[in-house]
């Protein structure tokens, strides 16, 4: 089976890095192209890039500021991602329990010495 092209795939768009990252920094509002570049460290054409790819999968919103171009976090599309981990919780969850039980035990056998 072929595999989805990442503009139209969440789980292939965000399995980039830099998208992650470009993820990451949007969470705390809105910015510009050339903001988003400078700090990933690559080039505004570059960062163009990623920012397509994250519109066309609905995680990044733009709109025009003046002469500049805004972009910002839409995280209702990271919805499959979330849905998709979360059922993959109830594994974590027993694993937290069982190590807890076992922090419990080591307190316990060091109390009684």
């Amino acid at each position: 089976m072929a595999r989805a092209a990442t503009t139209s795939d969440v789980f292939n768009a965000i399995a980039e890095p830099q998208r992650r990252e470009i993820l990451l920094l949007l969470r705390s509002g809105e910015k510009p192209v050339a903001e988003l570049a400078e700090a990933l460290g690559m080039t505004q054409p570059g960062a163009s890039k990623h920012l397509r790819v994250l519109r066309e999968v609905g995680l990044v919103r733009d709109r025009k500021a003046g002469k500049q171009r805004l972009y910002s976090l839409d995280a209702r599309g990271l919805r499959p991602v979330h849905e998709w981990a979360g059922g993959f919780e109830r594994f974590w969850n027993e694993s937290f329990d069982r190590l807890d039980e076992y922090v419990q035990d080591l307190k316990a056998t060091r109390d009684a010495e």
